[in-house]
């Protein structure tokens, strides 16, 4: 089984930090001036338009595309020297598990205990025992020999996910897990991903919309232009009044992030239109593309 701790580990690092990040893709600056820290245990929902530079950012913080400036560490060490990878897990977005070669579900689940093991030994006890949790953890046990071609798109989104389980990961990073994805499995992904953050999983997640992944989330970072526009608590009461932290509160249909007024401090009210937030039902969607 994978580990079932019920707290992170403690560790000085963040898991991921950002400093002073930037990334220029075809000559044309993407992201700008990035600072962000993401620590142990926590659940961060990436969000914002399309087009904000969302999925940039994570890309960058994986490894998949270059800084132009700045810095990124991951636990504690620079991501390019990063020594153990199969701490990352990544889910890339509108992936999918088929790769026009047959396969299995099982063996697709396997290949993400290469990190773990020599190339083309057998699997040992140690990793089949993962290979299995993984596929509970998404709810696909009971599909662990079907074709994975014959599986809907939500069904091979969570068997990428638990391909990336597989690899006993202690921070998970996905792209837009949730597009183009029913509810039922949207429901059946953050079913999945409550239990990792139970036994401890940082979770990075990029979103246009969160739906039922919501009351999982610690922290939402909105990315507007390539820059961070806010970094606070998940939703909030509008009218909790505690003075003391930023809140989201729903506003005309938009999510807006807000300052509270102190009255004697000269702070100034702001209200920093932030993208929106639907659920899945809502009739409000924006199209689809890249962030």
């Amino acid at each position: 089984m994978l580990s079932t701790r019920t707290s992170p580990p403690t560790t000085p690092h963040p898991v991921v930090a950002v400093h002073d990040g930037g990334v220029v893709l075809g000559g044309r600056p993407v992201l700008r001036g990035i600072d962000l820290e993401v620590r142990a245990g926590e659940f961060v929902a990436l969000l914002g338009a399309n087009g904000s530079g969302k999925s940039t950012l994570v890309r960058a913080v994986t490894g998949l595309l270059p800084l132009a400036r700045g810095e990124v560490r991951l636990f504690g060490e620079p991501q390019d020297s990063l020594r153990d990878r199969h701490r990352v897990g990544y889910v890339p977005q509108r992936a999918t598990a088929a790769s026009g070669v047959p396969a299995s579900v099982s063996e697709v689940v396997a290949a993400g205990r290469l990190g773990h093991r020599r190339l083309l030994r057998p699997l040992r006890p140690v990793d089949r025992r993962a290979i299995a949790d993984a596929l509970d953890v998404v709810g696909l046990a009971d599909q662990a020999r079907d074709s994975v071609s014959s599986l809907s798109g939500g069904q091979q989104q969570r068997v990428l996910i638990a391909r990336a389980l597989a690899g006993q990961p202690e921070l998970l990073i996905l792209d837009e897990p949730t597009a183009g994805v029913d509810l039922p499995h949207q429901q059946a992904l953050a079913d999945a991903l409550g239990t990792l953050k139970e036994r401890g999983v940082t979770v990075l997640l990029v979103a246009h919309e969160l739906g039922p992944l919501a009351p999982l989330v610690d922290r939402v970072v909105v990315v507007r232009h390539g820059r961070l526009a806010y970094d606070g608590p998940a939703l909030a009461e509008a009218g909790s009044g505690s003075g003391h932290a930023p809140y989201l509160s729903l506003v005309d249909g938009h999510h807006h992030a807000h300052d509270h007024d102190h009255p004697g401090t000269g702070r100034a009210h702001r209200h920093d239109h932030a993208p929106h937030v639907a659920g899945p039902l809502d009739g409000s969607h924006e199209g689809g593309g890249r962030g």
